[in-house]
């Protein structure tokens, strides 16, 4: 098949770009739905792969004579993308470009295949003080009222932490100019706001932990022995079971817990404690492999059971978002308005008092937060979790909760009831 005269035009427009004068700004990024970002530096070298299934060259022709009038490589990808193109990733140096309309696959299965975007990409930003990230701010339309007090806020918490929470405020995220009336102090109160709620939500997620290491052991010793996790005729799966056994050596291996050092100082054989000692130190996400590899399944029915769940699928699902959702409190990532590949199966129908309204997006931290609020109901009946949620949001009536994926009912759901 020939390739389509579109293709030629854009080459020779991209070599025409790539030498232009226009190119020597500082850096242009583009940012296309969240997918991947690209940038364009100074002294870039373009290189572009496509193979010969390529839309029609009038779509081509039409898109490149915008590009050549705004040079906007942002506007290049978008049309593509909403006509044949996804943005699959990144991966090794490489942006892929998929034909289907499937999401983007996840960095570690990305392969070149299809038609694809090769970019060599060269760093060339230098640091700037913080007088010039105040600058930046305001050269790009945000408002701040008191600039020492600004400084002193970048100087503490830094301004790519920040940027989390003023992105909602930018008008285009290309050139990450403002809207209208931003103000620095918007920004502080999102910033303060998620920081109060990952320490709401770090404290019911140890409640939460807690009580599953405790409820596994309750349930699985019994029939299956101190050390059924070292066992692998307990496994589902076995090169899992291989895995999660030898990073549970390492965590144990690493644990100063005075028990631990006990244990070890006392026996030899097997080489790890019985399981009511070694579940209590290895990371929660491990536990949650752990769970969902195991076979028995009725055991795990069991335990899921106790927290109110009518299946241990449920319960599987559970761990792992909430692994995910510990580890963003864990290490200071913003919580509030981010969106979570793992999302929580949400069961329409639960025995205790849950959800009737399931319009909400299941990527957002709604449907986390609806699972911890039912969970520790099953742990502690006299948890103030609700309670506490709502007079955080009480006490920032400028945070917008469907931001965070509330539906506008959400007071009247049975869960948030008090």
């Amino acid at each position: 098949m020939p390739t389509p005269n579109g293709v030629n035009y854009l080459l020779q427009f991209l070599i025409t770009l790539s030498n232009s004068p226009i190119v020597e700004r500082q850096e242009s990024k583009v940012d296309v739905q969240s997918y991947v970002l690209i940038s364009l530096s100074i002294h870039t070298h373009i290189s572009l792969v496509i193979t010969h299934y390529l839309m029609e060259s009038a779509v081509w022709t039409e898109s490149v004579a915008k590009l050549r009038k705004i040079f906007d490589f942002k506007y290049f990808l978008l049309v593509f993308q909403q006509k044949i193109f996804r943005i699959v990733c990144r991966f090794k140096k490489m942006h892929y470009l998929c034909t289907d309309k499937s999401r983007p696959l996840p960095i570690r299965t990305a392969y070149p295949a299809g038609h694809f975007l090769y970019i060599n990409m060269r760093y060339t930003k230098q640091a700037m003080t913080l007088a010039q990230q105040i600058l930046t701010l305001q050269g790009r339309g945000l408002m701040i009222a008191d600039t020492n007090k600004a400084e002193q806020t970048l100087d503490a918490i830094s301004y790519f932490r920040l940027a989390d929470y003023w992105y909602h405020l930018e008008a285009d995220h290309h050139t990450h100019q403002f809207l209208p009336n931003s103000h620095f102090e918007e920004v502080l109160v999102c910033y303060y706001f998620d920081k109060d709620l990952k320490a709401l939500l770090f404290k019911a997620i140890q409640t939460i932990e807690v009580a599953v290491r405790s409820k596994i052991i309750k349930h699985f010793a019994p029939t299956c022995g101190p050390f059924w996790f070292m066992d692998s005729t307990k496994a589902v799966n076995q090169r899992r079971f291989q895995t999660n056994l030898d990073t549970i050596k390492k965590e144990v291996g690493r644990s100063k817990e005075r028990y631990i050092r006990e244990h070890f100082r006392k026996y030899t054989d097997p080489d790890l404690p019985p399981v009511w000692k070694t579940l209590e130190v290895i990371s929660l996400g491990e536990l949650s492999k752990l769970f969902n590899n195991f076979n028995e399944s009725q055991l795990k029915h069991n335990v899921a059971h106790e927290f109110g769940l009518n299946h241990h699928k449920f319960l599987s699902s559970w761990l792992e978002s909430l692994t995910s959702l510990r580890n963003h409190c864990a290490h200071h990532a913003r919580v509030w308005n981010r969106a979570y590949p793992l999302k929580p199966t949400t069961p329409q129908v639960m025995p205790n008092k849950w959800i009737t309204n399931f319009t909400f997006r299941e990527e957002s931290l709604y449907a986390q937060l609806c699972c911890i609020a039912y969970w520790l109901n099953a742990v502690d009946t006299n948890n103030t979790f609700v309670s506490d949620l709502k007079m955080l949001l009480l006490c920032n009536p400028s945070v917008d909760p469907a931001m965070m994926g509330f539906p506008s009912n959400w007071l009247q759901e049975p869960l948030w009831q008090l």
